[in-house]
C-alpha cells in the first residue's frame, strides 16, 4: 500500500515538474520517488529482474540514463531520454492497457460516463 502512495507522489512530482517548465529538482525528486515506489510494490529483486532483462537493456539504459541526466540538472534532455526508455520498457504493457480501456463498456459507471461524453462531442 505504501508503494502505491510513493509511486503516486512520484508521478505527481514529475507532472508538477513538467508543468513548472521542467524544474529539475521536482523532476529528480519525482524520479526517485517513482523508482522507490516501484521497488516497494513489486519487490527489489523483481524490480532488478524487470529492468535488467536482456531484451529490455536498451530501454533500461535510456530510462536510467535519463534519470541520471535529470539529477545532473539537464531536465529537458533527461526527460526526453526517460520518455523513450519508458516506452521501450513498457511497450508490451500498452496493448493490455488499451484492451482494458476498450472493455470499459461492461463497467456500469464508466459506460454511462463514456456514453454521455460521446453525446457531447460537438466541435461547434
Amino acid at each position: 500500500e505504501i508503494g502505491v502512495g510513493i509511486t503516486g507522489f512520484g508521478i505527481f512530482f514529475i507532472l508538477f515538474g513538467i508543468l513548472l517548465y521542467f524544474d529539475s529538482v521536482l523532476l529528480a525528486f519525482g524520479n526517485l520517488l517513482f523508482l522507490t515506489g516501484l521497488s516497494f510494490i513489486i519487490g527489489l529483486k523483481k524490480t532488478f529482474t524487470f529492468f535488467f532483462q536482456r531484451h529490455k537493456l536498451k530501454g533500461t539504459s535510456f530510462f536510467l540514463g535519463g534519470v541520471v541526466i535529470v539529477l545532473l540538472r539537464w531536465p529537458l534532455l533527461g526527460m526526453l531520454l526517460e520518455t523513450y526508455g519508458f516506452f521501450s520498457l513498457f511497450k508490451g504493457f500498452f496493448p493490455v492497457a488499451f484492451g482494458f480501456l476498450g472493455n470499459t463498456s461492461s463497467i456500469p459507471f464508466l459506460s454511462t460516463l463514456f456514453q454521455r461524453l460521446q453525446g457531447t462531442s460537438s466541435m461547434v
